[in-house]
């Protein structure tokens, strides 16, 4: 390809964010516009007797507030597929009666001409409630676990291959041990927020979501309108890392409450408490992790059994185990997947949702394992290295895990690593080094995209998926400018509008490697049409030159073996008195094992565009898509105090070709501090008497900051994966969480001796 993919370019959108100007969901103004503040249960279950409103009207500005005795009715809003929305409490839709399920649910919303008189007036309301004792703690609840049958990508999150207990019993060398993560809230920087207004029938809303197409759908179907009469817009996110996902009350809630009132109303969920009860957390877990392996190091045989929790409200599987049916080749393996349910908000989504967890548990657990083996940890990993999927047997699509393993340890040093515990200090500080795989699949839906090629030559493309933060508008601009050879202020990609051609969610680590096929393809198309207008054309220098010998580059066309025969975009659409050039596609495929997508259908359904069939490539049928890498970390432990610094993280990854290194190496990053998080400071804390989350800000509940961040040195292999489409690219989104808190736990191991299993790995606990 040419000199934009894959360089390092700089955000379209940066200068728009540094300097204010890009508007998020909550900072659209409409005439008229008044603000809702969601009032919140403060029992963790019953039900209310009665919510007496009478001084909270009192207030001047005051206007009306919504509760389940005057919400506009809801529908059920079921759906599999993620492009129809997922509402996050199936069984909770929000207002619909007077039943509580968890401390923190919403109850009623103040609708106020400022956000202050709100806030105020809602402090008024007195309710009386009916309270019933809940059920509030995993461990006391595991008497009443139960298996459930399908995950978050709807498979079984249960797998037996071979027979685990018999090879573990045969196994000369044997391990077994429990660990277990707390919950983890999303927090992400901008909070959730909707703005909504109604013209007649239509409806029009501001959300900061993760799938603009999805909540359209949810809004229709639930509030019982024509998909047709709802906008929702959403051109920039601050963050969501899952949260924004699902959809949650606030997003009915604002287009009811603007119903009700007549007027736009605005609701933004508060830092404090509201962020940490109903937008989303990461499940508990508790994981027994068993291996079996001969003296050579050689795993026979592994059970992963996990216990997570969801809420009575809807369903939710952190399948810890997932990663682990891939990771290693096991001839018998368990994974065994129990549910509780829990009078807490639901849980949903967290970056790499169950590989997080799973992956922490699993390679602290091989960490162990090769201590007790006398193995070097990594030699471990190799000796027990899948060249194929050992769930399936399939060939991976591009698996390049050894290269991984060998640019990490050259960039930490790890040859000069002590295998004894606590054996290296300097000065108070304890010196340590820890490694672990990462992976997670490499996913890819169905994307639309419309584009035009202007007379006055730039070009404008439009899709109905969203950039959460990931550098979206920049690199579908430099794809566009790569095949259309236009510079890149000359290049815009429109996203977060329902209006748009439909596009894929955020989640799954999908939107690259989803919507940049579709781009490539309406690109080429655009560019091939204006070529073939200018073959035709006696007027023009390529009159009867074939097409694939003219090549676009500099801002015009030329013929590739005579430069000199060249003309712009500009020419030749202006001689042929055309305003733009349209060009559209779709490129398809499939996500589940088993299913096939109509690129294997092709008499049934031909290809309007030849350049997105070229696209269509995933082929589950053949291929296992994953994306692999691996972290190792130096860490320093003071050994007075017991604060860990973690020093540097060296990781390496193969996620195919890399379309943004600069975009590429944040998604990285940002997925380790993530992991520093998990690993030393963040969980979520509630009380064991009444169910209240006690950790209810960023004061209590602490995150990595500036200070918290290591040298990084990230790599990539930037080897493109054409099976999963022409591109070649695999999303970055998720990956470089998975297996950075099992590194950092097994570095801190290797600086003090300690052994944490229960994180997070605080001071206190490496003091015990």
């Amino acid at each position: 390809m040419s000199a934009i993919v894959g360089q390092p370019v700089d955000r379209k959108d940066g200068r728009l964010k540094v300097t204010g100007a890009a508007p998020y969901a909550a900072e659209f103004f409409q005439a008229g516009l008044v603000y809702g503040v969601p009032v919140q249960s403060t029992i963790t279950l019953g039900h209310i007797n009665n919510i007496d409103s009478s001084e909270a009207k009192k207030i001047k500005g005051v206007i009306d507030i919504l509760t389940y005795k005057n919400a506009m009715s809801l529908h059920q809003t079921a759906g599999g597929d993620p492009n129809s929305g997922k509402f996050s409490e199936k069984d909770l839709l929000p207002l619909q009666s007077e039943r509580i399920y968890y401390n923190g649910q919403h109850i009623a919303v103040v609708i106020a001409e400022t956000f202050e008189i709100a806030e105020h007036a809602a402090a008024l309301l007195r309710i009386d409630y009916n309270e019933e004792k809940p059920v509030i703690d995993i461990a006391q609840s595991e008497a009443k676990t139960y298996r459930p049958q399908q995950g978050l990508g709807g498979g079984s999150p249960q797998l037996k291959r071979g027979e685990a207990d018999d090879g573990l019993d045969r196994a000369g060398v044997k391990f077994e041990q429990t660990y277990t993560t707390p919950v983890y809230h999303h927090n992400p920087m901008e909070p959730h927020s909707t703005c909504a207004y109604w013209d007649g029938d239509s409806l029009t809303v501001y959300d900061a979501t993760q799938g603009v197409f999805g909540v359209q759908n949810l809004l229709a179907n639930g509030m019982g309108i024509p998909k047709e009469k709802v906008r929702v817009i959403s051109p920039f996110i601050g963050g969501g890392f899952g949260s924004k996902g699902f959809t949650w009350a606030n997003t009915f809630l604002a287009p009811m409450a603007a119903k009700l009132v007549n007027r736009p109303v605005k609701i933004v969920l508060s830092r404090s408490f509201q962020m940490f009860t109903c937008a989303g957390r990461r499940s508990s877990t508790i994981q027994k992790i068993s291996l079996g392996a001969d003296s050579g190091g050689k795993i026979s045989s592994g059970k992963h059994e996990t216990t997570s929790e969801t809420s009575f409200v809807d369903e939710f599987v952190e399948q810890a185990g997932i990663a682990t049916r891939i990771l290693y080749d096991l001839a018998n393996l368990d994974i065994i997947q129990n549910l509780v349910r829990l009078h807490r908000g639901t849980p949903c989504p967290t970056r790499a949702p169950g590989e997080a967890p799973g992956t922490y548990a699993f390679e602290v657990a091989m960490d162990e394992l090769a201590e007790k083996l006398n193995i070097d940890p990594l030699q471990l990993r190799l000796i027990n290295y899948a060249e194929k999927n050992p769930f399936d047997g399939k060939e991976f699509s591009g698996k390049n895990l050894k290269w991984c393993y060998q640019q990490g340890a050259a960039s930490i040093g790890w040859k000069d690593r002590s295998s004894k515990p606590g054996a290296v200090k300097e000065g108070k500080y304890l010196i340590g080094y820890g490694m672990a795989t990462a992976t997670y699949p490499a996913n890819r839906s169905k994307a639309s995209v419309k584009l035009k090629l202007y007379a006055d030559g730039h070009a404008v493309a439009a899709c109905c998926t969203q950039d959460i933060g990931t550098g979206t508008y920049t690199i579908m601009a430099q794809i566009m400018a790569d095949i259309l050879g236009l510079p890149m202020d000359k290049v815009e990609m429109k996203l977060g509008d329902s209006l748009f051609p439909q596009g894929p969610n955020s989640g799954g680590s999908q939107t690259m490697a989803t919507t940049a096929p579709a781009v490539r393809a309406a690109a080429l198309q655009a560019k091939s049409r204006t070529i073939q207008l200018a073959i035709a054309d006696k007027r023009s220098p390529f009159y009867q030159q074939q097409e694939a010998d003219i090549i676009a580059a500099d801002g015009k066309l030329y013929v590739q073996h005579d430069q000199a025969r060249q003309e712009t975009y500009s020419q030749i659409l202006s001689r042929n008195k055309m305003e733009w050039i349209d060009a559209d596609a779709t490129t398809d495929v499939t996500l589940k094992d088993g299913q096939k997508g109509p690129e294997n259908d092709q008499a049934k359904k031909p290809a309007e565009n030849p350049f997105a069939k070229q696209d269509e490539k995933m082929d589950r049928e053949k291929y296992a898509f994953h994306s692999f890498g691996a972290h190792f970390v130096k860490v320093r432990v003071d050994s007075l105090t017991g604060m860990v610094k973690v020093e540097k993280i060296s990781s390496a990854m193969d996620v195919g070709k890399i379309l943004n290194e600069k975009t590429a190496k944040s998604q990285i990053m940002g997925g380790a501090i993530f992991g520093i998080g998990m690993a030393l400071m963040e969980g979520s804390v509630y009380d064991p008497q009444t169910g209240r989350i006690v950790t209810k800000d960023l004061a209590d509940y602490h995150v990595p900051v500036h200070a918290d961040i290591p040298a990084f040195d990230v790599q990539f292999t930037d080897m493109p994966d054409y099976n999963i489409s022409l591109v070649g690219s695999r999303g970055a989104g998720e990956i470089g969480i998975t297996g950075i808190t099992a590194a950092i736990a097994n570095a801190v191991y290797n600086a003090t001796g300690k052994r944490v299993r229960d994180l997070p790995m605080t001071p206190d606990k490496l003091l015990a």
